[in-house]
Formats: C-alpha cells, sequence, structure tokens
C-alpha cells in the first residue's frame, strides 16, 4: 500500500494510504485545474455552458422545475425535471427553494492571497506557527507567494467587506512578528470558520450538492472532495429516476447517504481547528496527535481514513445486510472470460454491476435476470480482497449488496424498481452483455461494450450540425438548467466516468469574478450511458453560470412578484414563486452566511480586489 504525507491540525507526519494499484492519495491539484477538467469533460459530453448568468428565480411545480437567470442577454427561463443546487456557499437556489439549515457561527479570521513578498526569502514555504496564530506560505512561482493566515483572537468584524493587501500585509507581519513588504496582489479573499449543513438536501424537485449542501473550515481539500462525492452519489440516482428505472425511495436516499458524510467533516474539521488554537494548554494534546500519527498502524489510520473519506460507509438497508454493503469496492484486478480487467473498466458505462465469483454463484444470475437490461453481470475468478460469492457494485462504486445480505432480488428492486412483469420478457440486455454474464461476440477486451456518441455528438467532442455555437442542442427538448451566484467548490462526477460519446456529466463552479461554470449531463434515456448525469430533462445549477444537457428553452418573461416575496436580511423566496429578476439578482451579496471553501484554489478565479465576506474563491489550509 502506498501513501501521501499530510496533516492533521497544521501536524505533520499523516500518512494516507492507497490500496496497490491506485494513485496517489493526495494528488494537490489546483481547484482551477480540477474545474477545467471537468467542464472540458462536460462540453465533450455534448453539455452546454452559459457563462456571465446568475439565478434570480427557482419555481417548482408537479410537472417540473423552472429557473430564472439574469445575463448581458437579458433574463433567460430554463425548465427541466429537476434542479440541483451547486452553487456553492451563498447558494441562491437554496435560499429561494426555503431549505433550512444547521449553522455554527464564525469564531476565528482568516486570509488569503498571492502576492509577491519582501524581502525575498523572508518567509520560507512551509506552516509557520506562532502564539498569534498561523501562516501557511507556498511558492506559486514567478517571485508569487500563496499566502493562507489564520487569527484565533476572533471573527474579523467586518469579514463581509473585501479584503485589501494592506490589511493582508498588516496580518502576516502581526502574526510572523516582523514586517514584511508586499505588492502585486493576484487575488485576495477572506474565509472563516462559519460552518453549515442543510437539513435536508431535497425539497420537492430541487436538490443541493456541494458547497450549497455544507459548508465548513477549508482544512485537508475536504469540500472539494465531498462535493465530487455527492455529485457522484446524486448522478447516477437521478438518471435512472428521469428514466423510469429507480425503486421508490432511490432518490430520497442521496440525503441519507451524503448528509451524515458531510456532518463527520464539518467535526473533523472543527476537531482540527481546535488542534490549532494558540492556547499553551493544547501543548500536550497536539503533542499526543503527533506521537500517535509518527506511529502509523491503526492509530494514524483512523484519522487518514477520515480526512480521506475512505471511512466512508454509507447507511445499510437492514439489520439481514451483508458487511460489505455500504462500502466502497477496491478497484481489484479480475480474472474473466474476456480477459483480465478492474472494477473501475467494468463500471465505465455508468451501470450498476453483478460480480459473480465461481460456479456456484449462477443461481445469481438467474435471480438478476429480470433486471438484465439495467445490470451488467460479470464472471471472475474468486478474489480473495472480494470474499464473497456475489457482490452487487453500484454505478459509483459503492457496494449495493453482497451474498450472504438477504435476497438479491430485494436489493435490485430497491434500487431499479420491480422486475418485469410475470410473463413479460425481461428488458433487452445492454448491446454486448448477456444476461448469465458470459461475454458475447463484439465486446472489447476489458469487458466494456463500444457505444455510440449520443444524439448531435461528433467523435471528435465538436458540436453537430445543426448545434448552436456553444455546443448546446437547439431548443425543442426539455432539458434545461439555470444559473446561480458565484461559488468557490466544484462538484460532479469526475472525469473519465462514462465511457466515449456517453452523456456522463459533470458540474463545477469557480469564483465570481471568472463568471463560474457548471453544468447538467442528460442522456437520450438511457441511464446506463453515464455516470454522474442528471439524466434527460434534468438541471444542475453550478457556479455564476448554467451548462444546458442538451437544450436550451427559449427566453420566456418572468412576471413582476410581489414585493414581499424577498425579504431582508436574505429570508427565503417561497418555492412556488418566480421572484423579480431585479429583486434578488445580487442575492448572494446579501443572503446567507459566506463562507467559501477550497484547498489550493485558481489565482485566476477571483480579481485582485478580493471577493468579499469569506471571498468566492475561499482560502483553505
Amino acid at each position: 500500500m502506498g501513501g501521501s504525507v499530510f496533516h492533521f491540525g497544521g501536524i505533520g507526519g499523516l500518512v494516507i494510504g492507497v490500496p496497490v494499484g491506485e494513485p496517489e492519495a493526495v494528488l494537490k491539484v489546483v481547484q482551477g485545474d480540477v474545474e477545467r477538467v471537468l467542464e472540458e469533460r462536460a462540453r465533450a459530453a455534448g453539455v452546454g455552458v452559459w457563462r456571465g448568468y446568475r439565478v434570480c428565480g427557482v419555481w417548482q411545480g408537479p410537472g417540473g422545475v423552472r429557473v430564472s437567470a439574469r445575463g448581458a442577454g437579458g433574463v433567460r427561463v430554463f425548465g427541466g425535471e429537476f434542479v440541483v443546487g451547486a452553487d456553492g456557499a451563498r447558494s441562491v437556489v437554496r435560499e429561494l427553494a426555503g431549505f433550512a439549515s444547521r449553522t455554527y457561527p464564525a469564531t476565528v479570521s482568516a486570509m488569503a492571497g498571492d502576492v509577491r513578498l519582501g524581502p525575498v526569502g523572508a518567509l520560507r514555504p512551509g506552516w509557520h506557527r506562532t502564539e498569534r496564530g498561523w501562516i501557511l506560505a507556498r511558492d506559486v512561482g514567478g517571485s508569487v507567494m500563496r499566502l493562507r493566515t489564520l487569527n484565533c483572537a476572533g471573527p474579523h468584524p467586518a469579514r463581509h467587506t473585501p479584503l485589501g493587501v494592506e490589511e493582508l500585509r498588516r496580518e502576516v507581519s502581526f502574526i510572523a512578528g516582523r514586517e514584511f513588504t508586499m505588492r502585486a496582489p493576484r487575488w485576495l479573499s477572506r474565509f472563516s470558520d462559519f460552518s453549515r449543513l442543510a437539513a435536508s438536501y431535497r425539497e420537492g424537485r430541487v436538490l443541493l450538492a456541494g458547497d450549497a449542501a455544507h459548508v465548513h473550515f477549508p482544512i485537508g481539500g475536504q469540500g472539494l472532495s465531498a462535493g465530487l462525492l455527492d455529485a457522484l452519489d446524486l448522478g447516477w440516482k437521478l438518471a435512472f429516476t428521469l428514466a423510469g428505472t429507480a425503486g421508490e425511495d432511490l432518490l430520497d436516499s442521496y440525503g441519507a447517504e451524503r448528509r451524515p458524510a458531510a456532518q463527520r467533516v464539518i467535526d473533523n474539521t472543527r476537531a482540527q481547528l481546535a488542534l490549532m488554537r494558540p492556547d499553551p494548554g493544547l501543548e500536550p494534546l497536539r503533542e499526543l496527535f503527533g506521537e500517535l500519527m509518527a506511529r502509523g498502524g491503526a492509530e494514524g489510520a483512523v484519522l487518514a481514513s477520515m480526512v480521506s473519506a475512505q471511512d466512508t460507509v454509507l447507511p445499510a438497508r437492514g439489520a439481514w445486510s451483508s458487511p460489505w454493503e455500504g462500502r466502497f469496492v477496491p478497484n481489484v484486478v479480475l480474472e474473466t472470460a474476456r480477459g483480465r480487467t478492474e472494477v473501475t473498466a467494468l463500471l465505465g458505462a455508468g451501470r450498476p454491476l453483478l460480480l459473480l465469483f465461481g460456479e456456484r454463484a449462477a443461481r445469481f444470475a438467474r435471480e438478476a435476470r429480470p433486471w438484465a437490461g439495467l445490470v451488467r453481470v460479470v464472471r471472475a475468478a474468486p478474489v480473495p480482497v472480494l470474499d464473497c460469492e456475489a457482490l452487487l457494485v453500484r454505478p459509483d462504486g459503492y457496494a449495493g449488496w453482497a451474498s450472504g445480505g438477504g435476497e438479491l432480488a430485494g436489493a435490485l428492486r430497491a434500487f431499479f424498481g420491480p422486475a418485469a412483469p410475470a410473463g413479460n420478457p425481461p428488458a433487452r440486455p445492454a448491446a454486448g452483455d448477456t444476461p448469465d454474464g458470459n461475454p458475447a461476440a463484439g465486446d472489447t477486451p476489458d469487458g466494456s461494450t463500444p457505444v455510440r456518441p449520443a444524439a448531435g455528438d461528433t467523435p471528435d467532442g465538436n458540436p453537430a450540425a445543426g448545434s448552436t455555437p456553444d455546443g448546446s442542442m437547439p431548443a425543442g427538448n426539455t432539458s434545461a438548467v439555470g444559473a446561480s451566484a458565484g461559488s468557490t467548490s466544484g462538484v460532479g462526477a469526475p472525469a473519465g466516468g462514462g465511457s466515449a460519446g456517453s452523456t456522463s456529466a459533470v458540474g463545477a463552479s469557480v469564483g465570481e469574478a471568472e463568471a463560474g461554470t457548471a453544468a447538467a449531463g442528460a442522456s437520450a434515456g438511457d441511464p446506463s450511458a453515464m455516470v454522474g448525469g442528471a439524466g434527460q430533462a434534468s438541471a444542475m445549477v453550478g457556479g455564476d453560470v448554467s451548462g444546458t444537457a442538451s437544450a436550451v428553452l427559449e427566453p420566456s418573461p418572468v412576471r413582476d412578484a410581489d414585493p414581499s416575496a424577498t425579504v431582508a436580511g436574505g429570508a427565503p423566496v417561497a418555492a412556488s414563486r418566480v421572484p423579480d429578476a431585479s429583486a434578488v439578482a445580487d442575492a448572494s451579496a446579501v443572503v446567507g452566511e459566506p463562507g467559501g471553501q477550497g484547498c489550493f484554489p485558481d489565482p485566476q478565479a477571483a480579481s485582485a480586489g478580493g471577493g468579499g465576506a469569506d471571498g468566492p474563491v475561499g482560502g483553505g489550509l
């Protein structure tokens, strides 16, 4: 098992391990780079991205949702069956839809920025701890230093105001105990330990993901990781729901699974901040944590698995469930009749996977036959790591069922609805699969099935004839998405989540100054063609900007709303109303508690003038 050296509460030496064959545990990729990869994946899948638009209204009813957004071209209205607010800590979607939240007030003040610091060499890269606080310095090249400060004396009295370079210089000098010069700021931002957790992740047809659902003290990059896992969990459930092949409670299980994980992140970041407070009485505790991490073994593994989310176990369906259920399935090498492959390769098409180990597992293939059009069945030689006869792997890589944990049919019914009615033939298996898991002619060596590009796509990713210049398809379909105010944490399905030409979708967001990006994916209706996609006629909102899945509805007039629909101080607007666009067009500056997130955010995503309260780009330690 390899590993990466990390920290817990600023105490170094924490080794985060990964199974053999997996990549590095901590990649330390700049958030802006992650967002660009996600946007590229979205565009390649045929997603349209609308920049420069802010959400100004959200409406839902029995037939679907509408999102109005204001931009340079005026107000546009987008329609769909669901809307996913992935619009960050200041989520307009969350406020307009009336989501309740539990909040934890700010207790510290933190700042961040990329600047030229003098005198040259006066502050070496790394962590600097004094009796007045912390400074984290990182050389980003070009004589530019990326700085983050933490002052535990209390929250900033004016943390909703933009940060200036002189204020950052004074803070760095105060904490370090010596004077510095500072010039040429590339970006500046504030953040704090304000935390929020939405009471639910779903209100009818409106769902939340990423920082819109949860914010916390940004330490260790956990906010970005949590947002990605949110999208991966929600994407496949939306896809099957929209295709009509989801169990009755499948979509509601999204919040039931991801909200406890977010609470755990909030709790551990608060614990880390407690260790970072400059209280001499905490020294014995810090020394104890350092000793436990230095030992490695089980003591350090508990913290490592916590901050890396490798210890996430989803709620089981019942007391009879197998110990495998809810655990992430390791990416082991499998020997199949088609040759050697891996779990991730078999999940590439975004379909659930039933692995059968040994001859005795054949009975499970028969039990799964009524769902043959949805579930991919693969026979493989037994492997010690997966110590069961049969294992159902969800599209997001978590185990949904294992032999010894009740009936397979019950699990399939819960996830994907009832089987084909008695006397009717089962659904048609996807091209290249057979109901019993044996290989069919025409399959590729790794067990995946070649797929055709989605309607409107071309093999090279350029817009097809008849599409609009931004890659979206002409109006007429029902898939659409709105926009929202700037956010910090990007969310979406990882690149490579679907096979070439599929409609795997990703959503991401960046700071207000860059206008942000977001996307929602749709397919021609086949959920097996996507991982993380919002599916046909769905909508995902992220950043300042909306992305459309395959169609953009033409703008329609937005009726004037009763002024009472918007309340001073950021009170939510009734979800059944479409408020006056001008009343909430800049709602990100006035509603909710700010709390930008992100670890090593892209400095190009914010203006040099800073982003206001807690920063649209965020900080991160």
